[in-house]
């Protein structure tokens, strides 16, 4: 299994089961947790300016001394956060070294559009984002996480939603493939998690063959390269319907009992909030499966 560093980010008002649910995938597969801590209220919260001088007083001494008391009131404010947060670290702390796990701790102060870099940064030396329910039922912290792992570095993010049992020794693996460079990517980022499983069901909706990289028989090429890698794989050919492709992905892998469908997603720069939009509404209204995205 090539997973050796996993990122986990977590809000400041966050349950833990964000930080269990990484845990216990750390736990499976030997690897080393590491957590950041974004809290919530610094996204909205105006830092106070260090060295940004004083309002001369020909500006009125009486707005000086409100802006000055307004001043201390948000230093006061950061003090109390800072303080607050290093308990939620120690606290977090406690409960991975009760876990036994290889783990490192660290919180990030920054507003809305410093979190993308700051993910990004951590993102680019880990080997797979876990983005859990919590993180996912925020709608400030959830896009800007994933933008920053999955969008911004071509590294992997599992999304486990809501009462989903994750793992990263799947039994049965639906990879949804459409012969294009994301789902390429996708399978290959994925290829740990294809080789251990039972049973591989590559799936293709609305197939042409001899069209967009299928060749004569449409799913044969990628069947067989995961087979040479030691994959067990079969190939599901599926009508739409007129249906969207992603729903019926997410129907073919309750009729399988898949553990986990892995995919690749697609999108420019601008269309990032509309997708996470999207995916968003499609992971809580179909039935809790993790998902495998790749970029």
């Amino acid at each position: 299994m090539g997973f050796k560093t996993v990122l986990c980010v977590t809000g400041a008002d966050h349950s833990d089961q964000d930080i269990r649910t990484a845990a216990g995938l750390c736990a499976e597969v030997g690897a080393h947790l590491s957590v950041r801590i974004i809290p919530a209220p610094m996204l909205a919260m105006s830092y106070p300016p260090i060295g940004d001088g004083i309002p001369e007083w020909p500006t009125g001494r009486g707005q000086t001394i409100a802006r000055l008391n307004n001043r201390f009131r948000q230093i006061d404010r950061f003090s109390q956060e800072v303080a607050r947060q290093e308990k939620r670290s120690k606290d977090i702390q406690k409960l991975l070294r009760a876990l036994c796990l290889s783990y490192d701790v660290d919180t990030d102060y920054c507003d809305a559009t410093g979190v993308g870099e700051v993910v990004r940064q951590r993102a680019l030396c880990a080997d797979l984002t876990i983005v859990g329910p919590a993180l996912l039922n925020d709608s400030i912290l959830g896009p800007l996480v994933i933008n920053g792992s999955l969008f911004d570095t071509g590294k992997p993010v599992l999304i486990v939603p809501k009462g989903a049992e994750a793992t990263l020794w799947p039994r049965r693996v639906l990879v949804g493939w459409d012969s294009r460079l994301e789902a390429s990517r996708a399978v290959r980022e994925a290829l740990g998690l294809l080789c251990v499983a039972e049973e591989v069901r590559v799936a293709l909706v609305d197939p042409k063959a001899n069209y967009n990289g299928n060749g004569a028989e449409p799913g044969a090429d990628i069947a067989a390269y995961l087979t040479r890698h030691g994959a067990r794989v079969s190939v599901d050919l599926l009508p739409s319907a007129g249906k969207p492709a992603a729903t019926v992905l997410a129907q073919h892998a309750i009729d399988i009992s898949a553990d986990m469908i892995v995919m690749g997603v697609y999108g420019s720069r601008r269309l990032r909030e509309r997708l996470f939009g999207g995916a968003t509404r499609w992971i809580f209204e179909k039935p809790t499966l993790p998902l495998f995205l790749a970029r």
